[in-house]
Formats: structure tokens, C-alpha cells, sequence
């Protein structure tokens, strides 16, 4: 995995509303773009233009009017337009117009009476002075006619929208995830066996593919494993015959036989007895199923065998008891054990919880082989030769086990600058 990968949100559902949030935000940023320039910006000019002209005919009609008309027209104003039209002009405030729309007005009053024109605010209105007819008038209103604001518009759209992008894709990406995720925990809980319970196959099409292709696949893996682990187990019983009457008869070989040679034959036969029990140990591992034990039971019992001393020590205690593979967990301490006393001179084995260390005082793996060890018949130089190796299979033994039980094993440096063996029970 990248960096790039690392940084990126790993929940589906967090991905798709982000990408979604992203793509809703440009889509209401281009939607009140176009609003306000094809929509909003034309109704306020054309407005702010009828609202100039009503106040440049009103004034020349009060101009052109007799005298004692102009009263009567100043009520119709004030009735059915909210205008006050007086030749009586006052000084006010200079206006700070707080919408567009304001300044579309003055910009039109400007155009229609080829003068500057200055807004002014007082008494709670808008006054205008408009010259006519050779005087200046002075007209007032009320300061309600306002712009659509383009502001308060996008947010609402990117609110609103991104609510329902929210809740959408939560229950689209939800509809998926859910089923993906349960998907996702038996595919990790699977560890080949024969009687794996097949997933539903149920949900979207793509969906059902992907678990109906599982299904077959866990069921032919599951087939395989059990195939293999019955054949190795009855070959490996099998070779027990023979290899009973091959030290028999090497036992009645005459006196005269090179002793060097009934020598080498032995170490042979052994060579295969491990080789035999080794398998046998991986095929009775490989099918026990978990139970609740007391797990410090186990490890001390186990310790108590070996005929070389293995310091025991338990740091963390809790938890006591935890549902393992008893014999597979033997075995897998077993072999690290043996291993560490052959390889290292010395071994000692710390408990942390769920975790088990396996620490030995040899001259440890180098960091580039900590992989390659857990391989069948892979030795290094070093660390085996003819004297002290084994058969080969007993780290790939470990590895297997703990894959086939859901455990983890892995290599560190110790603090003598020997090998560190940690295997991490899953409660």
C-alpha cells in the first residue's frame, strides 16, 4: 500500500459521501452561478429599471399637473405605490444601499435623467432627489425592495443539497457496505475448513457474483486442505510399518557390519521418525477445534517437559482463559521451543496477554530471511547445519497452524540480540 492509498479514507461509505459532497458542491456552485446570471441578475435590472421609471413619470406628472392637483396625486402615490413625492426637498444621511438592487436603481435613474444622483436615507425610507421642470423634487420609499440575494441562495442550495447527498448516498453506500463488510468478516474468519458455511448469495447482482464465486472457492480450498491433511496423515501413518521393521532389522544386523555404517542408518531412521511425527502433529493440528482452556494451564504444563529449563514468565495475566486449538498450540510452542534450544543455546518464553514470546540467545535471523524462514526445507547457513537442523518443516509447521487457527506469528530481534519468536492468540 502507498502513501497515497494510506491517506485516503479507508470506509467505503466515507468515500462515496466525500466524492458525492465534492461533486454536489461544484453542481450548486455552477447552479447559483447560473441562477444569479441568467435568473436573478436580469429580474433585479429589469425592476430597479421599472422602479426608475416610475419614479422619473411620477415626477413629471406631478410637475405637469395644475397646482392644486398635485395633492390628490401625492395621496394616490402614497396609496397604491408607497411613494411620498414632495417639492419640499430636506437634507439627509447619505443611503449605503446593502443590496445590488440599489445600485441598479441609481444606476438607471442616472441613464434616464443624464444627472448624478445621490440616495439618501432618513426617517426610516429612501429619498431621491429628481430634478424636473426646472425644480428639484425629492421622493421617497420604503427600502423593501430588495434583490434576491445570490449569497443566501447558493447556501441554501448547498445545504439542502448536500443534505440529500448525505442521506442518499448513506442509503445506497450503507445497502452495499453492510453486505460487503459481513462479506468481508467470514472471508477473514475462513481458514479452509471442510464444513464452512456457505454465504448468502443474495443483494445486487455484482454482489451475489462475487459471493456465489467465494462460496465455490472456499468449498473447493476447504476440499483441498481436508484432502491433504488426510492424505499426509495416512502416509505418514503408513510409513510407520516399514520404518518399524527397517530399525528392527538394522538391530539384527550381524557383528561383523561397520558399526559407522549401523551408525548412520539409525541417525537416518530418525531423521524420518521426525519427519513422520512432524507430519502427523500438522494433520491432528490442522483438524481440532477451538475450546476454552485455561491458557496458563497449558503453557505450564507444557514448559514442565522439557528437559533443558525454559524460564516461564507471565507478565499480563488477563486474559486467563481464551478458546484455543490445545494441541496445535502445544505443537506451535513446542517446535519454537526446540528450536531455540537447538539454534540458540538457551530459550525463555513470556506471556503478555494474548501474546507469547519465544526468545532464544543464538546469533538471530536477519531481517531479509524472517519470512523465508516459515518456509519448508529452508535453512540458513548459519543458523543449521547437519548437526543441528531438524527436518526443515518445523517453522513452516508453526506458520501453517497459526494461519489454519486464525493466529499471528512473526520475528523480532530480542534484547540479547538473538530471535524473538511472538505469536499473537486472537481472543
Amino acid at each position: 500500500m502507498t502513501l497515497t492509498d494510506r491517506s485516503r479514507p479507508a470506509s467505503l461509505l466515507v468515500r462515496t459521501n466525500l466524492i458525492l459532497a465534492v461533486s454536489s458542491l461544484l453542481i450548486a456552485i455552477i447552479a447559483t452561478t447560473a441562477l444569479n446570471t441568467f435568473v436573478i441578475d436580469p429580474i433585479a435590472r429589469r425592476s430597479a429599471d421599472d422602479a426608475a421609471g416610475l419614479l422619473v413619470l411620477s415626477a413629471q406628472t406631478w410637475v405637469e399637473l395644475p397646482p392644486d392637483a398635485r395633492p390628490y396625486f401625492e395621496l394616490e402615490l402614497a396609496e397604491s405605490h408607497d411613494l411620498i413625492l414632495t417639492g419640499d426637498v430636506r437634507t439627509y444621511a447619505d443611503a449605503v444601499p446593502a443590496a445590488n438592487y440599489f445600485n441598479l436603481l441609481e444606476e438607471s435613474l442616472e441613464t434616464r435623467l443624464r444627472t448624478s444622483i445621490a440616495m439618501q436615507a432618513g426617517e426610516g425610507m429612501i429619498w431621491v432627489d429628481v430634478p424636473m421642470g426646472g425644480q428639484t423634487l425629492q421622493i421617497g420609499f420604503v427600502p423593501t425592495l430588495e434583490d434576491i440575494q445570490p449569497l443566501y441562495v447558493g447556501i441554501i442550495i448547498i445545504v439542502l443539497g448536500a443534505g440529500i447527498v448525505f442521506v442518499t448516498s448513506l442509503i445506497i453506500v450503507r445497502r452495499i457496505a453492510s453486505p460487503l463488510t459481513y462479506v468481508a468478516e467470514r472471508v477473514e474468519a475462513f481458514r479452509g475448513s471442510k464444513d464452512f458455511e456457505p454465504l448468502p448469495e443474495t443483494g445486487p447482482r455484482e454482489l451475489a457474483s462475487l459471493v456465489h464465486n467465494f462460496n465455490t472457492m472456499a468449498q473447493e480450498i476447504g476440499a483441498l486442505l481436508s484432502n491433504r491433511t488426510t492424505l499426509v496423515a495416512g502416509i505418514s501413518h503408513d510409513l510407520r510399518t516399514p520404518l518399524t521393521r527397517m530399525r528392527l532389522a538394522v538391530e539384527l544386523l550381524p557383528d561383523n557390519v561397520d558399526p559407522a555404517l549401523v551408525e548412520r542408518f539409525k541417525r537416518n531412521l530418525e531423521v524420518m521418525d521426525r519427519l513422520i511425527g512432524d507430519a502427523l502433529s500438522f494433520a491432528r493440528g490442522a483438524e481440532e477445534k477451538p475450546r476454552e482452556v485455561d491458557i496458563e494451564q497449558v503453557i505450564t504444563d507444557l514448559v514442565d517437559i522439557f528437559v533443558t529449563p525454559v524460564p516461564y514468565r507471565c507478565t499480563q495475566m488477563e486474559p486467563r482463559r481464551l478458546m484455543v486449538a490445545v494441541n496445535a498450540l502445544r505443537r506451535v510452542l513446542q517446535n519454537l521451543l526446540v528450536n531455540g534450544i537447538q539454534h540458540g543455546g538457551s530459550v525463555a518464553l513470556e506471556r503478555v496477554g494474548t501474546r507469547l514470546h519465544v526468545s532464544d540467545n543464538g546469533k538471530g535471523i536477519p531481517e531479509e530471511f524472517r519470512e523465508q524462514v516459515f518456509q519448508p526445507f529452508f535453512r540458513l547457513d548459519e543458523a543449521r547445519t547437519a548437526t543441528t537442523g531438524g527436518s526443515g518443516l518445523g517453522l513452516a509447521i508453526v506458520r501453517q497452524l497459526c494461519e489454519l487457527q486464525g493466529w499471528k506469528v512473526w520475528i523480532e530481534s530480542s534484547e540479547t540480540g538473538g530471535a524473538r519468536f511472538v505469536v499473537e492468540l486472537m481472543p
